[in-house]
Parts: structure tokens; C-alpha cells; sequence
């Protein structure tokens, strides 16, 4: 018999009863539960988590864990598109892809708001999740993924976002904000890289964790194939004191679609973030949508993964 090759353990250990929250865990109406914000809040998890209706819009609903793992869903929406003002003309297709930040004594998110006009990034804010604010529409059409760092910096206030344009790939930048609403002093940071597993384009994942080693940065990768796009996770360290310096993006991606409801769903192979909790003994919790389908976790050591933006380095640009 030919000898087995060395069992190579996953950077990121999926939770064996994977997938955590689907469709039939909400008491309303919906096709999907998928790319939701993570947090915790009062000792408690909460999970801000995208559906689509049956019209095909989203919109945002809220559950609750205490371990992480199985949650809780509220009888009703958390974030449905606005019905009068600014905020109902930029959000009347729909609500997508909740990040959480905590910051001061508030919880900041970030979502996407389709319309006719496009695509646009909007900022609200919570203090206890059971009340919302509305701030600002914080981007022009058209820009994704925007996750703010849990920090004030010399600069101000610190964002990561994905402008989307075909001139140079989709590629991750860095803004700058006195107040959370002005946002400029953009660049590039991390692009694509031709041939590679995230050669389409990449975009912010998570809200930036806070190390030791640095800012670690959760993103996802995208890499067209014949028979359709996969998305997968990669990670890139960043430095403390000014995150606009990049100490290593790993050139290896850290997790993939591999699972029944990973590969095949609304939208197939798909692993997608938009939340990670880092916990006291070292570990990160993060959570992705499957295939836009349904929410999954699994977990791995923050140190791992310093360790591959280190030593497993490609060049960020």
C-alpha cells in the first residue's frame, strides 16, 4: 500500500455543528441567513446577520448566544430599509452585509445600501441593540465592505473599504475621518495578485482585531474559475500605531469552501466574513456565510495567523 502523506491540521477548525443558523432558525419569513457582524455585548454574542426576502431584497435581523455557537434569533427584523427620507431613497433595495465596531461607549455599524443609484456604504449606531441610529451614507456609489478600526488614531478615525472599479482590480484601501462622517485621505494598500487565489479581488472581512503583533485583518479573496467564482479568507497583519503600514499579508488563504453548505446554496462556493471575536485564551472565533445561504464558525489562534502574515508573506501590492 502506498504510504499516507503528513495530515496537515486547518488553520481554522470548523464547528462540528456547522451550520449554526439557517433560514429555519428565524420566526419570519426569509430565504437565506448569511455575512453577518459579530460582537460581544454584556457577556453575551450578538450576531447582526443578512436575509433575503422573498422578493430578493435583504434586510438585517438580530440574534443572541452565550457561547458563540447556537443563537437565538429576535422575532423581528433589527434593520429594514428606511421608509421616508435620504435614508428610504439610497436603501430601498435592500440592506446587506452588517460589520460591527465597538468604539467609545457605542457599537458602530456599517452596512451596505443598494438602490437605484448603486451601492452605498451607511453608518448607524447602537448603544444596547435594542435602539438604532441612522448617522451618514459614508461612501458615494460604488464602495463595499468598509470596516472601521476600534480606535481613535492620531490621524482620527480609520477605515478599510473596497472601491469598486475594473481600472485596477478590487483592492483594499485605507480612509481617514476627523468625525466618522468625512471620510478622505484615501490609498491603496492590498491589491490582487495575478495567477493567485485571490486574483479577481479582495475586500475587508472582519473589523481589524487588535494583537500584540498588530492589527490582523480578516479579509476575503476572490478567484474566477471555469465553472464560477470562489470565495475564500485570507489574513494581513498591519501595524499598531499606523495601519496604513503593512507588516505581511499571507500568501496562503485560511480558509475555503469545503462543506455540503459551503459549496452549494444561493450563491455556490462561497466563505464569506463579515465578523470575528477574538477571545481570552487566544483564539478567534470567526464566522462566515456559506455559499449565501447559511452562518457557519469555526475557530483558530490568533497567533497562527500572525504567524502566516510573518513567515507565509507575499508582497501586499
Amino acid at each position: 500500500m502506498p504510504k499516507q502523506g503528513p495530515i496537515v491540521k486547518p488553520i481554522v477548525k470548523r464547528y462540528k455543528k456547522n451550520p449554526i443558523l439557517t433560514k429555519q432558525d428565524v420566526p419570519y419569513p426569509v430565504e437565506t441567513v448569511h455575512n453577518a457582524g459579530v460582537v460581544k455585548y454584556q457577556n453575551s454574542y450578538i450576531m447582526l446577520f443578512r436575509s433575503h426576502l422573498r422578493n430578493g431584497r435583504s434586510i438585517i435581523g438580530m440574534a443572541e448566544s452565550n457561547d458563540g455557537y447556537f443563537f437565538t434569533v429576535r422575532p423581528k427584523a433589527f434593520l429594514k430599509p428606511a421608509s421616508e427620507g435620504i435614508f428610504a431613497e439610497y436603501e430601498e433595495f435592500g440592506l446587506e452585509d452588517p460589520r460591527i465596531t465597538p468604539l467609545d461607549d457605542s457599537y458602530l455599524i456599517t452596512y451596505s445600501a443598494y438602490s437605484r443609484h448603486g451601492v452605498r456604504i451607511a453608518l448607524a449606531k447602537t448603544k444596547d441593540f435594542q435602539h438604532i441610529e441612522r448617522i451618514a451614507f459614508i461612501t458615494q456609489a460604488d464602495n463595499r465592505n468598509v470596516v472601521i478600526f476600534p480606535q481613535k488614531f492620531a490621524e482620527g478615525y480609520v477605515r478599510l473599504d473596497r472601491p469598486h472599479t475594473e481600472i485596477s482590480p478590487w483592492s483594499i484601501w485605507i480612509s481617514y475621518s476627523p468625525d466618522l462622517v468625512h471620510w478622505g485621505n484615501s490609498k491603496v494598500l492590498i491589491k490582487p495578485l495575478p495567477y493567485h487565489w485571490d486574483e479577481m479581488k479582495i475586500g475587508p472581512g472582519a473589523p481589524p482585531i487588535k494583537t500584540e503583533y498588530g492589527w490582523l485583518n480578516i479579509f476575503h479573496g476572490v478567484f474566477k474559475t471555469m465553472a464560477g467564482s470562489v470565495y475564500r479568507l485570507g489574513v494581513a497583519l498591519h501595524q499598531l500605531d499606523d495601519p496604513a503600514k503593512i507588516i505581511g499579508v499571507s500568501d496562503e488563504w485560511i480558509l475555503q469552501p469545503d462543506d455540503l453548505w459551503e459549496v452549494v446554496g444561493y450563491v455556490n462556493n462561497v466563505v464569506f466574513t463579515c465578523g470575528a471575536v477574538p477571545e481570552d485564551d487566544g483564539t478567534v472565533k470567526i464566522y462566515w456565510g456559506g455559499a449565501d445561504t447559511v452562518m457557519c464558525v469555526g475557530t483558530t489562534n490568533i497567533k497562527d495567523l500572525v504567524d502566516m502574515c510573518m513567515k507565509k508573506s507575499r508582497p501586499p501590492l
